[in-house]
């Protein structure tokens, strides 16, 4: 199926409404497993609270902000995210659709947040950002993207030395919802079905990236909630809107077995996944 026109029926919903697209953003952040590891690897590239990193990270000159590239922003979620609670943390959000980055725009003025998170249109195999970035986010975003490698080189170029790049994506090992050869993905905008976790490793450091971990997600546990609160829910509305009004009761029976399967993934040291979460460094010295 298509997810990108489901996905922007749920942006239409909430479009110029603060109150409800705050709640979508909640919504997304709790359905998703995603969410759950990408939060807790920001926490650890912008630890202590504030946005200052610690040593371990490299320390950050003390007279800037640190500087985030959310790369693939879409709605934005995780740029609220950080900007919410970081203070010390400036960030610039990019994505290829202007529509998504002009809603996010309006949202984060009336929070007045703007001053410190910048929205630009830019394509991350010709990404124009200069930085240096001190972390670079993309989450679910190199499954569109057929020139990978070209991207990489791109977030070695713009990423300070011992900056962190933190990548979510779908893996081979059933990423995309594809069991067997021959089978097509669950979402027809994907390029790939998923990534090899050494294959990423590989491209990753060919880009001159060193790569801390590369781990997997969405064990038994993730993928089971992912077909209850993801992979149902959007055949349904792919097949006809109009299940819109039974979702609602869907979600109320199933949404406490979801967090709690999520929150056993997390736990869990997954031998295998359908997800990976990949965490690089710009070493010190070219």
């Amino acid at each position: 199926m298509e997810y990108d026109p489901v996905k922007d029926k749920f942006g239409a919903l909430v479009k110029g409404r603060n109150g409800a697209t705050r709640l979508f953003f909640t919504a997304l952040q709790l359905v998703f497993l995603r969410a759950w590891y990408v939060r807790r690897a920001l926490r650890r590239a912008l630890a202590p609270v504030g946005g200052r990193a610690d040593a371990a990270n490299g320390a950050r000159p003390g007279d800037r902000p640190v500087r985030m590239l959310d790369a693939g922003t879409g709605f934005g979620q995780f740029s609220w995210w950080v900007a919410r609670r970081y203070a010390d943390v400036s960030i610039t959000a990019v994505d290829i659709k202007e529509d998504y980055l002009k809603e996010a725009r309006r949202l984060f003025a009336d929070a007045n947040l703007s001053s410190r998170v910048t929205f630009a249109v830019d394509d991350l195999t010709k990404l124009s950002e200069e930085g240096p970035f001190d972390v670079i986010l993309s989450v679910d975003v190199m499954e569109h993207i057929e020139e990978d490698e070209e991207v990489f080189r791109h977030f070695h170029r713009v990423l300070a030395p011992l900056g962190t790049v933190i990548i979510n994506t779908p893996s081979d090992q059933g990423g995309s919802d594809v069991q067997d050869e021959g089978e097509e993905s669950f979402i027809s905008e994907h390029v790939r079905d998923g990534y090899a976790r050494e294959d990423l490793r590989a491209k990753l450091e060919r880009a001159g990236l060193s790569v801390e971990s590369i781990d997997y997600t969405y064990g038994w546990p993730g993928s089971t909630a992912w077909k209850l609160a993801v992979k149902i829910p959007m055949r349904l509305l792919g097949a006809w809107w109009g299940w819109m009004l039974i979702l609602p009761f869907w979600y109320a029976a199933v949404l406490p077995l979801v967090v709690a399967l999520h929150a056993l993934d997390v736990k869990l040291p997954n031998k295998t996944g359908t997800g990976l979460i990949a965490v690089a460094h710009r070493p010190a010295n070219p």
